[in-house]
Parts: C-alpha cells; structure tokens; sequence
C-alpha cells in the first residue's frame, strides 16, 4: 500500500447537518491522506432524492471549510454520476454476475414471512437467479452472492474479520425505479475515484462482505478498510442530541473554535500517549490508524469546554478579534472599528469558555444604554455610597489622562483622602459602568470605556439613586 498513493474519502449523505461523529470520520480520512502526502476526496452521496437538500449540501460544505478539512478533489455528488453505475450494472450482467428479478414486493413479503416462521433467515431464495431474465417493468437487479465459502478482509483496526457467504442476500444493485443502490453506487465510485483506503464507522462493517463481492465481481482491487469504534455519551450509550450531539455548525454557532472541536475529536477513539492537546501539524505527523483503540469514544462536553476555554486562553489577540466580530454583529453592535475590540479581548480571553460567552461579557462597552437590574442597583447602590459617588465624579471630570496607571494613581489619593479600602467603592462603580457585578478589572474597564462613557454612566446611577430616595 505504502507504494501507492494513499486516496482517502469522506461520503457524507445530504439528508442533514454534519453532526460529530461524521466531523470525526472526516477527520481520520483527511489526516491519514494529509499524512501519507495522499489525497483526500470529498463525495455527496445524494442519491436519495427525497430526502437529500442542496441546504444541508450548502451545510456540510461550510461545516468541513470552518474545521478546515480541504479536500483534494470534489465535491463530487452521486447524482451526476448515473451514467457511471449504469455502466458498471450492465458489467456485472454481461459477466454474469448480476441478474434482473421479477419477483414481486408481495412475492418477496410473502416469502419472507414464510420463512421467518420456519426460522430461517428472510432473505432472497434466488427464484430469478438462474431464469436469464431480461428489463421488465417493476424488475430489480440483484449480484449474484456466491453460496458457499467465506468472504474475509484484515480490518486495520478490528482485525481479521470473515462472513459466511450462506448468510449473505443476493443484493440488490439496480431497483425498480432504475436507481442504483448504496452499495453499488458506492463501489463504483470509489474505484473510478480511486479510492484504496477506507476509513468508516463500524456500523458499516457488515456492509463491507457485500461491497467486497461487488470489487471481485468486477476484478478490480479491494481496498483497505478501517473501521472506527462508534461514539458514546457520557452515559455509554449511543451518542445522541441530549448529549449535545448537535451539528457542527451549532457549536460553531455556540463560540466554539474549530481547533477545540477537532483536538475533541481526534481523541474520540485515538490517542498518542498521554498528551491530550495538538496543532493540526502535530495531528498530521502523529496520526496512526494503529492507534485507534477498538472500544468506543466517549463525547463529553464539558470537557469540550474547558478545551475551548484553553483555546480561547491560549489564541492570539489579533485571531480572537476576527472570530469575535460576528457575534458582536449578531448582537447589533457596530463593530466597523476593530481596534476597539482589540482593546477588549486580552481583558476577557481568561475569562470565557466560548466566544459567544465573550460577546455577552462585552456588551457593557458597545452599549449606548445600559440596561441595569434594579435588584443589583439596590444591592450595590445604596443611597449611603452617594456621597464617595459624587467625590468619585468630580475626580473623574477633572482628571486629564484617563490611562489605566492614571485612574490607580488618582484611586490612592481619593481612597487616603476618604479613609477607605477600594473594595467599599470598587463594586458599587463596576455596577455603574457595566450593570453587573462581576467584570474584568475596574481600571481596565475605565480605560477602555474611555472618560466621557465613565462620567455619564456613573452621573446616571448618582441621578437614579436620588430620584430613588427624594
């Protein structure tokens, strides 16, 4: 394999969003191609013409841009590629290897209960097989499955696998309407796109003995296969929305950076030691499918969320601003000027665990008005603090610089000249400038909110509390 160029795929179907544990099959394909200097394909699967949508094909595509994940060729969509399995059925029928049926769906339900009920297993009893039957309305075509002998294939990661051909159906590869069908249109794609790794959940294993047939039948190499342990939630069972199973867009909606959400993944089923954090390009040189365990991944979110936290900690200013911006807009906010973000973001990267929580922290600098809680004005803002207020105005209107080291050096003076700590005023002035009452560092607060903002906030609250008491 080693000799060849290594081409990988990630076939998503267009009936949904990109959720996690596609994003993670993505993920293992495009750093194994990435590593291996091979190639990575993407491929709509939108066959199903009912339920795929050019929305969540628009989806999928801006969920594998956000992460990141480029691919090398496509994307290529099934639903141009007809007369390719066209081609391919009618091989398999001049071969001999595949058959029309003309069976029935009544017929074949009618056999199927009949042998439940003798407990066999319902599957095909190969009535057509041998008739030589032609195209007719209403008529499949089936590959013949040989009926004795095992088909077996060495998993990368789960090991040596076989199925009992006596177990397997005569598949269908062509229905009645003239579609193809999963299997073949996935064969036959992979090998015109050449595709010789594979790297999938383990819920298609038991689809692999019937696309292996496919390859034999046509005399074309079988590829490698690589089947990843499934995801779980916390509570071991199969992952799910209410364990926060959302769509990657969601949780790029919710603040997360996509290096979070991919170090998450990356650790759902692989490890390398003990680290636990990694740049793309430490992925790429130290993904091995070798180390990919065969027990199943755990999703954790809160776990996300602290890694998002760290993410967030450890980005640069500059990086933090631009992701930032559109959940500002989102709240309205005329962020045209980005220098004042840049002022914001090293005061909150240490204390939010998502972008969105930083663009709620930040709301306090870009409101005209503030919309305070009068429970917390009443708490905080009692009429005895009036006085220090009104000291704490005249200060500030006088004051000349308004630099952080400015506003501590003035705050020695006023709090020698009071007698007091800044704690007894420190609080009662973070709600006057920002309506809450946990906010980073009031000098840096002051700074940035700059001095005409600092005196009309604090008059405000100097005003709100007389009118409160006359």
């Amino acid at each position: 394999m080693d000799s060849k160029k290594i081409v990988t795929r990630f076939p998503p179907s267009p009936t949904g969003y990109l959720h996690i544990g596609g994003a993670r099959t993505a993920l293992f394909n495009w750093l194994f191609a990435r590593q291996k200097h091979g190639k990575f394909i993407l491929r709509i699967e939108d066959t199903d013409k009912i339920r795929s949508t050019e929305e969540a094909t628009r989806a999928i595509i801006e969920s594998m841009r956000w992460l990141g994940l480029d691919w090398d060729e496509g994307p290529v969509f099934q639903s141009q590629r007809t007369d390719l399995y066209n081609t391919t059925i009618e091989r398999l029928i001049s071969a001999g290897h595949a058959y029309y049926c003309h069976c029935t769906p009544e017929e074949l339900e009618t056999k199927r209960k009949e042998a439940m009920k003798r407990g066999a297993k319902p599957k095909y009893d190969g009535k057509c097989r041998e008739l030589g039957l032609g195209p007719a309305p209403g008529a499949v075509v089936r590959l013949k499955t040989p009926l004795t002998g095992t088909t077996e294939f060495d998993d990368r990661i789960k090991g040596h696998i076989r199925f009992d051909n006596s177990e397997l159906d005569d598949l269908i590869i062509k229905r009645s309407d003239g579609s193809p069908t999963y299997h073949l249109a996935v064969v036959a794609d992979d090998i015109d796109l050449g595709v010789n790794v594979i790297i999938r959940g383990d819920d298609h294993v038991n689809n692999t003995p019937r696309q292996i047939l496919i390859y034999q039948a046509l005399e074309k190499p079988i590829p490698e296969y690589a089947h990843v342990p499934m995801i779980l939630g916390p509570d071991k069972t199969r992952l799910s929305k209410r364990h926060g199973a959302m769509s990657v867009l969601a949780y790029k909606e919710m603040g997360y950076l996509p290096q979070a959400l991919l170090n998450s993944l990356v650790r759902l089923g692989w490890s390398y030691g003990n680290q636990e954090r990694f740049t793309i390009d430490e992925l790429i040189e130290k993904f091995s499918l070798e180390n990919v365990g065969k027990s199943a991944g755990v999703f954790n979110t809160e776990k996300l969320l602290d890694l998002n936290a760290w993410y967030i900690r450890n980005s640069s200013d500059s990086f933090l601003v631009k992701e930032l911006v559109p959940f500002l807009q989102k709240q309205g906010f005329d962020v045209t000027d980005e220098s004042n973000i840049m002022k914001i973001v090293p005061l909150l990267k240490n204390r939010s665990k998502t972008l969105a929580e930083m663009a709620e922290q930040s709301r306090f600098y870009f409101e005209k008005d503030i919309a305070y809680d009068e429970t917390i004005i009443a708490k905080f803002c009692k009429p005895s603090i009036l006085p220090l207020l009104k000291d704490l105005l005249a200060m500030f209107e006088n004051m000349h610089g308004f630099s952080k080291q400015e506003l501590e050096d003035a705050f020695v003076s006023f709090m020698e000249k009071n007698n007091i700590k800044l704690k007894k005023i420190a609080q009662p002035l973070r709600v006057a400038l920002t309506g809450k009452t946990v906010s980073p560092g009031i000098f840096e607060v002051m700074e940035v909110l700059g001095k005409n903002r600092v005196i009309k906030r604090l008059r405000f609250i100097i005003d709100h509390i007389e009118n409160q008491t006359s």
